[in-house]
């Protein structure tokens, strides 16, 4: 069984910082993906930030410049560093851990609020 929990959301003005964290548990592929996404009441979720096992990128457009995401393979821990966030970027984040063909995980989310 594998389990994901994230902390560091939380209620910002705009311009300001978050870090997002999220430990996974478990039996766990070496190889995998994890990653960030996002929902906003009423829309569907979209992906965030994701960062390969061997360290690869990559990030919406909208949050190129502003988020970089992070990991530690050893702790099976990724990060989010948000920075300038903006209004539009409130939404419940998920943390997402996959690998093929069938591991999906998710992480119960994380609120983050930014305020104008």
């Amino acid at each position: 069984q594998v389990r994901l929990v994230e902390s560091g959301g939380g209620l910002v003005q705009a311009g300001g910082s978050l870090r997002l964290s999220c430990a996974a548990s478990g039996s766990i592929l070496s190889t995998n993906t994890m990653g960030w996404y996002r929902q906003a009441p009423g829309k569907q979720r979209d992906l965030v930030a994701g960062i390969t096992s061997g360290g690869m990128t990559n990030y919406a457009d909208s949050v190129k410049g502003r988020f970089t995401i992070s990991r530690d393979n050893f702790k099976n821990t990724v990060y989010l560093h948000m920075n300038n966030l903006k209004p539009e970027d409130t939404a419940v984040y998920y943390c997402n851990l996959r690998w093929p063909v069938t591991a999906n995980y998710w992480g119960q989310g994380t609120q983050v609020t930014v305020s104008s």
